[in-house]
């Protein structure tokens, strides 16, 4: 197998088609683990942490690591960080070292030691640290979008994921302005690390809260996608596919706009649609 880049592979396939065989190339999309291990002064000592491995596809893994520590409630302000850097002599490690007064939340954040791609909180030690609390609080706005502007995210979405378009196996996390301008993208094989990188972007370049940005997602929203974006303070998120039960009770209690089945100028608003008017 040949590695075209950081995102995708070339390999040698056979295909068959009617009955027939022939040889073959087919671009695949990359997964390979980051350790993210975390840096910091106790009070006591200076120790590390090893806080999680997650499978992922490699690339913006600063962003990744950052925007992990962060939407667990790790950490809360890009001032805590001092630097972010792999590893010296291996691969696939990331450190997050912090200034030395700073002090991150590490009480309920205990995971097993592997998180697949497609899985961010099925590694939890227990039910009550599912749940992160957001440093921005719900607020009152009087945020109003025109529904034909959700109907052309999709489309603008397809234009900007190159490596999607490539392999078709990665998911999209992409940030809209109001107007619909498009602002960020990130791809991963996981869901949950494509947000954790566009939030990490966000967060490194102080951009947060997102509260004057649509979130796309190109799947379907999962309670922990949704409460990542609203410990971003995302207030409109729309997704191509479905929201399970709880994604739209998250959304609910986080003053969140949530958006489903996009596709073909129709979509279902299942919580907050004070939010989306129609202009006949």
């Amino acid at each position: 197998m040949d590695q075209l880049n950081n995102n995708i592979a070339l390999r040698t396939i056979r295909k068959v088609n009617e009955g027939r065989f022939t040889d073959s190339h087919d671009l695949l999309a990359a997964e390979e683990p980051l350790e993210i291990s975390l840096a910091y002064n106790s009070g006591i000592s200076v120790g590390q942490k090893i806080i999680s491995v997650t499978m992922r596809t490699p690339g913006n893994d600063a962003e990744l690591a950052v925007g992990f520590l962060f939407t667990e409630g790790i950490i809360q302000d890009p001032q805590q960080i001092r630097s972010v850097n792999g590893i010296p002599f291996t691969e696939n490690k990331i450190l997050v070292t912090l200034n030395e007064e700073a002090r991150p939340v590490l009480q309920r954040t205990e995971r097993n030691f592997y998180t697949t791609s497609s899985c961010g909180v099925c590694g939890k030690a227990s039910i009550d640290a599912i749940k992160t609390v957001s440093v921005f609080p719900v607020t009152n706005d009087d945020i109003v979008i025109d529904a034909g502007l959700i109907y052309l995210l999709p489309e603008k979405l397809r234009e900007k994921q190159v490596s999607f378009n490539s392999t078709g196996g990665l998911h999209a996390s992409a940030l809209f302005d109001l107007a619909g301008n498009f602002m960020m993208l990130r791809e991963d094989v996981g869901r949950h690390n494509a947000l954790d990188k566009v939030i990490g972007g966000a967060f490194t370049e102080n951009k947060l809260p997102l509260s004057e940005s649509i979130l796309l997602l190109s799947g379907r929203a999962s309670f922990e996608l949704v409460q990542k974006a609203m410990m971003a303070g995302i207030k409109i998120i729309a997704a191509i596919g479905a929201p399970s039960t709880l994604a739209v009770e998250a959304a609910e209690e986080g003053g969140i706009t949530l958006v489903g089945f996009l596709r073909n100028e129709s979509f279902n608003i299942y919580s907050n649609n004070r939010r989306i008017k129609i202009n006949k």
